[in-house]
C-alpha cells in the first residue's frame, strides 16, 4: 500500500511538471511572466529600500535622536527657605513644574505627600541620599482668635515656612530640582516635555489604547482585524476606504518617520489618502515593530504626536499636554483628566479643551465608555468619571513664560548659531528665570489689567496691553518676564519690542546730570535740598516753541529737587536740565549706550523719546549700583554634550565714576513712593524700603512705572499697541501692577536699606526750603549730601 501511494505521488508529480512544462512553450505565458517580472523584482527593490532607510531612521530615533535635536530650557532651581512666603497650593503648583508625583505615601525620588499641614517630598538629587524634606507651614491664627502676647510681631500672611525638616535635622534654606520650561525644536515652535513611558501613569496608557488601538501590544504593527472594521464601516457609510483602521504604529509611521524621509512637498502627497500612501504606511509599521519593541513605539507615540496649539506653540506629547490643558504633571492627572488627553488624539485642533471644551467633554465621555469595555474601569467609575465638570487652566501657557521662551531662542540664534538645530549632542539651556516669581508677575499683570479695563470701560477705549520685567539689580539676572496680556492671543513682545516715550521715568536722569555736572565743576549749590522754579514757561528751539504743562495744571513755585522728582513736576525738571544742560543730559543717556540718543531739546527733560521696557530697565540698573550698569542677563549656562560652552558675561559698565551722585538720586526717589507720586504702594501694604518713579508720557499714551530695592527692580509698562492714549497716569495704570507683584516676590522678607557709598554727610532740613531745620520746622527731612555741599543757612520762615 506505501509502494502503491508513493508511486501515484510520482506519477501525479511528473503528470503535473509535465503540464507546466506544455504551459510555459507557449510564447504568450513566457511573455506574461516576463512582465509580472518586472513590477515583482522593483516592489522587492522598493519594500528593501524602505526597510533599510527607515530602519536607520528608527535606530537612530531609539538611540535618542529626540534628545539632541530638541536642546531643553530650565528655569532657576526651587529654592525653599524657612520663613517664606509660600501655600501649600503654591508649593504643589511648584513640584507640578518639576514633574513631582503625588502619592498616598512618599516612597521613591520624585514623590510628594500632602498631610497635617506640612508637604513632604523625597528630591530626585543624589545630595539628598533618599531622605524626606518635611516643609512644614505656619498659618494665621483662626478668625476670632487672637495670637499669643509673647508672640513676635511680624508680617501678616496667609501662610508661609514655618520649618525645613530633612530627615531629623531643620535647615534655613533647601535647593531642590531645575523645573524644566520647554524643548526648543530646531527653529519649529513647539512645547515639548518627553518622558520615559514608565512615568506615564496606566489610567493614561489605558485611556489611549482604549480609543486608538486595543489590540496594539497583539497585532504586528497592522491590524488586520481593524481594517476589515474599517472597510465595512466606510462601504455601509459609503465613504473612501481611507476612514479610520490607522494603529498606534502606522500613526507614528506618518507622523514621526515619514516627515524625516521626505521633503515638504514629497510628504504632503504621500500624506494625501491613496492606497500608495496607506501600503506604505503599513510597510512602514511592519518595518518599526521589527526594528522596536511595542513599549518603544508606544513611548513614541505619546512623545511624539501633536495635541493641539497655543498660541503659536504647537502641543507636543501627552506630558506637555498634562501641564497646559490640567496645570498638572502627566503623573497626576486624575481618570477624566486622563480621558481628555487621549480623546483630543483624534483631531486635536476641533477636540480641544481651549477651542471647543463641550466637543472636548462628549469626546473625552467617549473615550471613558471605551476603557469600560476594554475591562480597564468598571461601568460605574465609567460614569462618575463622566459626569465630572471639564476644568482647564486657561492661562498654563502664560504662566511657563512663553514671551521669556521666545526672547531665549532668539538669544540663541544670535549668540549661538545652529545651537538649537544641533543633531550628535544634547543641548540643556540654564536660564535666569524664577518661575515663582513668573507665576506671581502674570498674575499681577493679569489683576492689573482687569483694573485698568474697568477703568476704560467707563472712557470705552477698549483693551490695553502691559509688559512687566523683574531682575536682580546686582547681577542683571532676569527673574520675570512677560511681554503682553495673553501670548494665546499676542506673540507681540512688548517687554523687548516696543518702543514707546519714557516720559518722567527719565527724569532722575536729569537730576543725575545736574548732580554729576556739580561735581565735576566742584560746584556745592548742587543738592537734593537745592531749589528750582516750578513756574510755566514757554521755551524756543529750532524755530519750534513749546509750553508744557504739569500732569494737574498746578505749579508748586520755589521747591526743593527732592520735592520736584518725588511729586514728578514737569516744570521744575526742565528748569533742572535747562541749568545742567541739554546736551549734557543728552550725552548722559547716550554713554549707557541704549536705544538712540535723545535730541539736546528741553523736551528731553520729559522722556520725549522712545526706549523699550527692556532698555529702560537696563538704564535703572546704575542707581542702586553705584553708577554701574548691569547688562540684562537671561542665560545662566548652556551645556552640549555635558561639557559647558557658555560664553563670558559682559562686564559692568561704569557710567558714573563715583557712587555718591547715584545715591542721592536713589535716596530722593525714596520720596516718590513714602509721600510722593507713588505713595498708594504704601497704602496697599508694601513696606519695605524701595525707590522708584513714575511715568506718564504726553497726552497719557503710555503709563509707567519704575521702582527697586537692592534685591529686586522691575519695569512695568501700560498702554496700547496702537499708540492711542491709555488715559491713565502711570500711578494708576503702572503702579497698582508693581505693587502687587513686589509684595507677593518679597513676601516674608526683611527690609535691606540702600549700600551708602563714603563720602557723604547726612543733615536734618526743611522739606521746603531746603535749608538747615529747626525745631520749628513742621517738615523736617533727614537728606543726603555730598560731604562738603551740606547747606550753611538755617531755616528762617519756621520760628
Amino acid at each position: 500500500m506505501k509502494r502503491q501511494r508513493t508511486k501515484r505521488a510520482r506519477t501525479t508529480t511528473a503528470l503535473v511538471r509535465i503540464r507546466i512544462a506544455a504551459i510555459w512553450r507557449k510564447r504568450w505565458v513566457r511573455i506574461a511572466a516576463a512582465i509580472a517580472a518586472v513590477p515583482t523584482v522593483i516592489l522587492c527593490f522598493v519594500a528593501t529600500y524602505y526597510a533599510v532607510s527607515f530602519g536607520r531612521l528608527i535606530d537612530a530615533r531609539l538611540h535618542g535622536e529626540r534628545d539632541t535635536t530638541l536642546p531643553r530650557v530650565f528655569a532657576r532651581p526651587l529654592e525653599l527657605r524657612r520663613g517664606q512666603s509660600l501655600t501649600e497650593l503654591q508649593l504643589i503648583d511648584r513640584l507640578n513644574d518639576l514633574g513631582y508625583a503625588h502619592r498616598e505615601h512618599v516612597d521613591r525620588p520624585g514623590e510628594f505627600a500632602v498631610g497635617n499641614g506640612a508637604v513632604a517630598i523625597m528630591p530626585r538629587s543624589p545630595d539628598f541620599k533618599a531622605q524626606i524634606v518635611r516643609v512644614v507651614f505656619e498659618r494665621p491664627p483662626a478668625p476670632g482668635k487672637a495670637a499669643p502676647k509673647k508672640a513676635p510681631p511680624r508680617p501678616r500672611i496667609a501662610d508661609r515656612v514655618l520649618q525645613l525638616e530633612l530627615g531629623s535635622k531643620t535647615s534655613e534654606r533647601l535647593v531642590l530640582d531645575t523645573p524644566v520650561l520647554t524643548s526648543l525644536g530646531g527653529g519649529e515652535r513647539e512645547k515639548r516635555r518627553a518622558v520615559a513611558l514608565s512615568v506615564i501613569p496606566d489610567r493614561v496608557r489605558q485611556a489611549v489604547l482604549a480609543i486608538e488601538d486595543r489590540r496594539f501590544y497583539e497585532h504586528p504593527g497592522v491590524d488586520p482585524i481593524g481594517i476589515a472594521g474599517a472597510v465595512l464601516s466606510n462601504i455601509r457609510g459609503k465613504r473612501g476606504y481611507t476612514a479610520g483602521g490607522s494603529t498606534i504604529t502606522q500613526q507614528v509611521a506618518r507622523n514621526v518617520f515619514l516627515p524625516k524621509m521626505f521633503s515638504e512637498m514629497t510628504l504632503q502627497a504621500a500624506r494625501e489618502k491613496s492606497w500608495r500612501r496607506k501600503l506604505l504606511e503599513m510597510w512602514l509599521s511592519v518595518i518599526i515593530t521589527a526594528r522596536a519593541s511595542k513599549d518603544e513605539i508606544f513611548e513614541m507615540y505619546l512623545n511624539d504626536m501633536t495635541l493641539g496649539q497655543r498660541g503659536s506653540f504647537g502641543i507636543v506629547g501627552v506630558a506637555e499636554a498634562s501641564r497646559l490643558f490640567f496645570g498638572k504633571d502627566v503623573s497626576n492627572v486624575s481618570l477624566a483628566e486622563a480621558a481628555t488627553i487621549a480623546g483630543v488624539f483624534q483631531s486635536p485642533s476641533a477636540l480641544s479643551p481651549f477651542n471647543n471644551p463641550a466637543r472636548c467633554k462628549d469626546r473625552r465621555n467617549v473615550v471613558l465608555g471605551a476603557m469600560a469595555d476594554s475591562g480597564y474601569i468598571t461601568a460605574d467609575v465609567a460614569t462618575r468619571a463622566q459626569h465630572e465638570p471639564l476644568t482647564i487652566v486657561p492661562r498654563a501657557l502664560e504662566a511657563e513664560a512663553p514671551y521669556f521662551v521666545d526672547f531665549v531662542g532668539q538669544r540663541l540664534g544670535e549668540q549661538y548659531p545652529g545651537l538649537t538645530t544641533t543633531t550628535d549632542q544634547p543641548v540643556e539651556v540654564y536660564t535666569t528665570l524664577d518661575l515663582h516669581l513668573q507665576h506671581v508677575a502674570q498674575d499681577a499683570v493679569r489683576d492689573g489689567l482687569i483694573g485698568v479695563d474697568n477703568q476704560l470701560a467707563k472712557r470705552k477705549r477698549g483693551k490695553a496691553e502691559a509688559a512687566l520685567i523683574a531682575l536682580d539689580p546686582r547681577t542683571g539676572e532676569i527673574l520675570a518676564f512677560v511681554g503682553g496680556r495673553s501670548y494665546n492671543q499676542s506673540q507681540y513682545d512688548r517687554a523687548v519690542l516696543s518702543r514707546r516715550q519714557p516720559g518722567s521715568v527719565f527724569k532722575p536722569f536729569v537730576f543725575l546730570t545736574a548732580f554729576e555736572q556739580a561735581l565735576a565743576q566742584e560746584r556745592h549749590d548742587i543738592t537734593p535740598a537745592s531749589i528750582t522754579l516750578d513756574e510755566q514757561e514757554t521755551f524756543e528751539f529750532d524755530d519750534q516753541v513749546w509750553t508744557p504743562e504739569n500732569y494737574e495744571h498746578t505749579y508748586d513755585g520755589p521747591i526743593t529737587y527732592r520735592h520736584a522728582l518725588a511729586h514728578s513736576r514737569n516744570l521744575g525738571t526742565i528748569h533742572v536740565a535747562q541749568q545742567a544742560g541739554y546736551d549734557r543730559v543728552s550725552a548722559l543717556w547716550k554713554s549707557l549706550g541704549i536705544g538712540n540718543p535723545p535730541k539736546a531739546y528741553p523736551s528731553i527733560a520729559l522722556g520725549v523719546f522712545e526706549a523699550t521696557p527692556f532698555e529702560i530697565a537696563t538704564a535703572y540698573t546704575i542707581f542702586p549700583n553705584g553708577g554701574a550698569m548691569r547688562p540684562l542677563k537671561e542665560i545662566l549656562q548652556i551645556t552640549r554634550g555635558g561639557k559647558d560652552i557658555t560664553r563670558k558675561d559682559s562686564t559692568p559698565q561704569k557710567v558714573i565714576a563715583k557712587p555718591q551722585t547715584t545715591f542721592l538720586v536713589t535716596n530722593m526717589m525714596r520720596s516718590v513712593l513714602n509721600e510722593g507720586t507713588a505713595a498708594t504702594a504704601r497704602s496697599a501694604g508694601f513696606t519695605l524700603d524701595a525707590a522708584g518713579k513714575t511715568g506718564t508720557t504726553n497726552d497719557l499714551r503710555d503709563a509707567w512705572f519704575v521702582g527697586f530695592t537692592p534685591e529686586l527692580l522691575t519695569v512695568v509698562w501700560v498702554g496700547f499697541d496702537d499708540n492711542q492714549p491709555v488715559g491713565l497716569s502711570g500711578a494708576k495704570a503702572a503702579l497698582p501692577i508693581w505693587t502687587q507683584f513686589m509684595k507677593a516676590a518679597l513676601a516674608g522678607r526683611a527690609s535691606v536699606p540702600f549700600e551708602v557709598p563714603d563720602g557723604l554727610a547726612f543733615m536734618n532740613i526743611d522739606a521746603d526750603n531746603g535749608k538747615i531745620a529747626t525745631p520749628y520746622c513742621p517738615k523736617v527731612i533727614n537728606e543726603a549730601f555730598i560731604a562738603g555741599t551740606e547747606p550753611s543757612q538755617v531755616c528762617d520762615l519756621h520760628r
